[in-house]
C-alpha cells in the first residue's frame, strides 16, 4: 500500500476586517459576471490563456485524478467547422427535440439555432472529461468525474471573468462532435464548449435578477 506523502500548508490567515473586505470585493466582482453572446474578435494574448487554464486545474478532484483535458482551439478552419456542426444538433433541438417548456424558458434569453460566436470569439475552449486514464497501456479509473470537472469550468469561468474577458457556457447536445473533429481519444468526452475574449464596445445581455440568499441558502 502507497504511504502517503504529506506537506505542511499554510493557510491564509487575514483579520476579520481584512476577510469581510476581501469576500466583498469577490462577491461585486463575481456578481458582475454575465453569460456573453457577442465577442469582439480582438485576439487574446495566449500567456493569458495559459494562466487561465492553469487556474482551472487548481480544482478539487476525485482521488486528485484530474480528469479533464482543456483543448484551446484558435484555428478558424477547426472553429468553422465546429460552429457549422454545432449548428446542425442546435437546428434539430429548436425544431423538435426540446420540448415547448424548455423553448419557453429559453425565449427570454432570445436564444436560436444559429451560434455565430463560435467563429467570432478568438478562442475556444472544449472541456473534456474522462473516465479513465491510460497508464503504461493499463486502463485507470477516475473518481466523481462530472463533479470534479464541474468544478474545473466553475474555477475556469471566475478566472476569465477575473481577467476582464467574457465567455460563454455552451452545451450543444449532443456534443459527440467535438470528440471527432478535436480527434480526441476514446476515454476522454466532451462536457462544455466555451467561447472566450473580449466584449465588443457595446453589448447587451439580458435584464436578469439573481436568486436572493434567503432562496438559495438553508442554515441549521
Amino acid at each position: 500500500m502507497t504511504i502517503p506523502n504529506f506537506v505542511r500548508y499554510q493557510p491564509l490567515l487575514f483579520a476579520e476586517q481584512k476577510m469581510f473586505a476581501r469576500i466583498d470585493e469577490f462577491y461585486s466582482l463575481m456578481d458582475h459576471r454575465r453569460t456573453v453572446r457577442d465577442f469582439s474578435n480582438r485576439m487574446v494574448d495566449r500567456q493569458l490563456i495559459d494562466q487561465i487554464i492553469r487556474i482551472a486545474s487548481t480544482a478539487p478532484s476525485g482521488a486528485h485524478k484530474q480528469p479533464w483535458t482543456f483543448c484551446i482551439v484558435s484555428n478558424p478552419e477547426i472553429k468553422k467547422q465546429i460552429r457549422e456542426a454545432a449548428e446542425k444538433e442546435e437546428y434539430e433541438n429548436y425544431h423538435g427535440r426540446m420540448p415547448q417548456e424548455w423553448l419557453d424558458d429559453l425565449a427570454p434569453l432570445g436564444t436560436d439555432w444559429q451560434k455565430p460566436f463560435l467563429e467570432t470569439a478568438p478562442y475556444l475552449i472544449v472541456v473534456f472529461k474522462k473516465s479513465y486514464d491510460l497508464v503504461n497501456g493499463q486502463k485507470r479509473k477516475n473518481y466523481y468525474v462530472q463533479e470534479s470537472v464541474g468544478l474545473a469550468c466553475g474555477f475556469l469561468i471566475a478566472a476569465i471573468h477575473y481577467a476582464g474577458l467574457v465567455c460563454l457556457t455552451h452545451t450543444p447536445s449532443p456534443m459527440n462532435f467535438l470528440q471527432e473533429i478535436l480527434k480526441r481519444p476514446e476515454n476522454e468526452k466532451p462536457y462544455l464548449l466555451i467561447p472566450l475574449g473580449f466584449a465588443p464596445d457595446t453589448v447587451s445581455v439580458p435584464a436578469l435578477n439573481r436568486k436572493t440568499l434567503d432562496e438559495i441558502a438553508v442554515y441549521y
